[in-house]
Parts: C-alpha cells; structure tokens; sequence
C-alpha cells in the first residue's frame, strides 16, 4: 500500500502533501487538480514500464502502452516555479519477496515504510533529468544528487562523503541505481536491488481506469485468454468476466501482505461474475448479469437481468455498462493492488453513487485492494460518513479531501473524520 504521496512544482501543485489509507477520495471541482494527483503515479508507473533502462522519466506519447501524456517539462512544471524544478515523493510498505518468513519476522518486515524520493530539472535539450535520488528503507538510504557535468554522486545512508561521482551512476528509470552505481555498494549492493525491485513491483501493481469507460457493444469476441490488464477504458472488463465463466485454471498465487499473513493465496474462490451480480444488485441497477455464447462461434453476448426481463448490454441504461469495469476491476486485479479511478460515478443514481463507497471499504478489507478515487459525488463522501458512524469502516482506513483552486495553484483541504464520521 502506498502511505503518501507528496508534490512540489507539479502542475497546479506548488506543495501537496497527501496522506494515503486503504480508500482515500478527493472531491473538488472541474479543473482543481484532483486528477494531478493521480497521474503522477501514473507517471511513476509508465517511466518504470519503459523498456529502455536509461530514461530518466517517460513523460508519454506511446498511445499503445503509456497511461497519459504529459507533453514536455514545462507542461508539468508549475507556472513560475523557482528553482525550474519539480518533485515527487512516496512512501510504501513492503512486499514480501520470500514467502518462506516466519509470521512474525514478516509481520514486522512489511510494518517497515520504504520511500521513494525524486526532483527533476531539464537539459539544454528539454528532456528531463534526474536532479536528485533517494530510497530508503529501515533506516538504509542509497542517495544519488546530480553535480557538475551531469555526474552523479553516490552516497549512503548518513555517509558526509560520496562513494564516487560518475555519469554512470545515474539512476535507471527513477527507480534503480545503475550496475555501475551498486558495484560501490558491495554486499550492500542486494540491498538497494530488493528494495528496487519491490518499488518496480508496487508501481506494477497500480490499476488505472478513467474516466471514458468503452461503450457498451452487442457482442463480443473472445479468444480465450485471460487479459493481462483491464485497460484505462474498461476495455478488457468483458474478457475478464468471459475467462472467470470459461476457463477454471487457478489465479497466479499472492504475494501481497494481506493474503499472506491470513495464509491464503489469491485462488478467488468467488466467482467473479457472481460478486460483480451482488454489486449491480446492491445499486439496483440489475437483478444479475449471465453471459451467453452465440451458436458455437467466438462471439458472446453480455445480458442484464432486470425484473424479469432480460435484454441485451446494449439495450439497458448506460449506468450498467459504464459502472461494469469499476466493479470488475476491483475482483479483478490481484490482491494488494492499487487501483486509480477517476468519476466512477459517471451515469449512476445518487444511490448508486454511495452504494460505491460500500464497495472500496468491503474490498478493501476482503482483497488488501487501495482504492485511490478522484469524484464529483457528494453522495460517495456522505455514504462513507455513514458507514464510519456505523462502525463499519474506520477513520483510520479512510482519508477524505476537497480539492481546490486559489488563482492558478491547487490547494489540499483535509477533511478530519471522528469516529462517529
């Protein structure tokens, strides 16, 4: 789980510091920099996806396999930011790499925050460039800051004096000291490569989907496979719920801290079509949804059972389908996962609407799931109110924040909940 996230000279953002629970809901106006917040994790992601192990940070425009684009530095940077320099710090609780740990070395291994800490500047070209590096974990940091003619200093931990400087050590995309940088590290270079490998895991491990959910079709073709991802539109909700109905083989098993430490592994035994049947009943917008398989082609018809009618996805309200991928996505992705949403509200009735809140304080306590959602619903934050007073979801677990703009700068409102909401 990500426990913050914090911005400097980041679009609208000048300072943002954001504290980050199990369901974390940013309501504000249009414009406000709700969305800000979400696409530099986003961005994180998409730079440590890159395939080349160089770049510095991947600001987009692969329309295939970037989440957005982000143009050029100076669309990122904040208007008159001084220095010309932007930031982005996370914190994170570890992933457990070796299942093997005893319960309670592993209760206090992933009980550690580990943390991520970043600034760039841009070159006489324009691209941006790492200015400064640091990750640590239990008191160990590996500490890159960029000096003259672009070579970089390492250090570690509380050393005053750098190990060597050379451009060789410049960090691999924002998450990884070079093999040139950990040959100084010695038998601490495993170290620095763990706790990189488990930031690349828990990047790897976000879910995003926007706020332009495909339109629903009359049938779809399948073929046969299980989607490694939903997508940012929703697109592979249908293949999903196609391979939970047509193919039995078990899911990959957990590592995530959740299902570890209860000693059970991510073979869902629930059916995926059934919990997302529960969820649309739950918002009585359908009764259940089944699918059916045209003839013996490779064609399938997703249907909407409704008091007692059953018609065809494409024949009911739009709410169904644009709400179909939220609810998919959550038994969806694998268990410690973060998932990003934006207006997962679009097209519901105010029932609907706060019936989601439901849905993130369940999964995730049932699934170990974040749930990081950018909305316009006061119904949502009146909902999750209500379920706080009622004792069935706890302060702790949930931050709540309004988002809004003074002139040209977004601004963070906490809102503090009580106990009783």
């Amino acid at each position: 789980m990500f426990t913050y996230l914090t911005l400097k000279n980041f679009k609208t953002w000048r300072n943002c510091e954001l504290r980050l629970a199990p369901v974390t809901l940013l309501l504000g106006a249009n414009s406000s920099g709700k969305s800000s917040l979400l696409q530099s994790l986003l961005l994180l992601k998409q730079t440590a996806a890159s395939p080349d192990r160089t770049v510095h940070l991947n600001l987009g425009g692969d329309e295939v396999n970037d989440y957005f684009n982000f143009g050029n530095f100076d669309d990122v940077l904040t208007r008159d930011a001084s220095p010309r320099e932007f930031g982005i710090s996370v914190g994170f609780k570890r992933l457990a790499i070796r299942q093997e740990v005893r319960s309670k070395q592993f209760q206090n291994f992933i009980n550690r925050l580990a943390e991520l800490k970043l600034s760039y500047r841009k070159t006489s070209a324009g691209a941006p460039i790492v200015q400064s590096f640091a990750m640590s974990d239990d008191g160990r940091e590996f500490r890159l800051a960029r000096g003259d003619r672009g070579a970089y200093k390492l250090y570690v931990d509380g050393e005053l004096a750098a190990r060597g400087a050379s451009r060789n050590y410049a960090p691999e995309r924002s998450i990884a000291l070079s093999t040139e940088a950990s040959q100084l590290l010695g038998p601490d270079a495993a170290v620095a490569q763990d706790l990189s490998l488990d930031l690349r895991r828990k990047l790897e491990s976000i879910a995003y989907l926007g706020p332009l959910t495909q339109s629903p079709k009359r049938d779809y073709s399948w073929n046969k496979s299980k989607p490694g991802q939903m997508g940012a539109d929703g697109g592979g909700a249908m293949n999903a719920l196609l391979a939970s109905v047509y193919l039995k083989s078990t899911d990959e098993v957990a590592t995530d801290l959740t299902s570890a430490l209860a000693g059970s592994t991510d073979k869902d035994s629930k059916d995926l079509l059934k919990e997302v049947s529960t969820w649309l009943k739950r918002m009585g917008v359908a009764e259940s949804i089944e699918i059916k398989q045209l003839g013996h082609s490779s064609r399938y018809e997703l249907i909407v059972h409704n008091d007692g009618i059953a018609s065809n996805l494409r024949d009911v309200g739009i709410g169904v389908s644009q709400v179909l991928p939220v609810l998919t996505l959550a038994y969806f992705a694998k268990r410690g996962s973060t998932i990003l949403l934006e207006e997962p509200e679009i097209h519901l009735h105010p029932l609907a609407q706060s019936v989601l809140a439901d849905l993130f304080v369940e999964v995730a306590k049932e699934r170990g799931i974040q749930f990081i959602v950018e909305t316009h619903s006061e119904h949502i934050f009146r909902r999750m109110q209500t379920l706080i007073a009622k004792g069935k979801a706890k302060a702790a677990d949930c931050q709540m924040y309004f988002v809004k703009r003074t002139n040209a700068d977004a601004r963070l409102i906490t809102l503090e909940l009580d106990d009783f909401g």
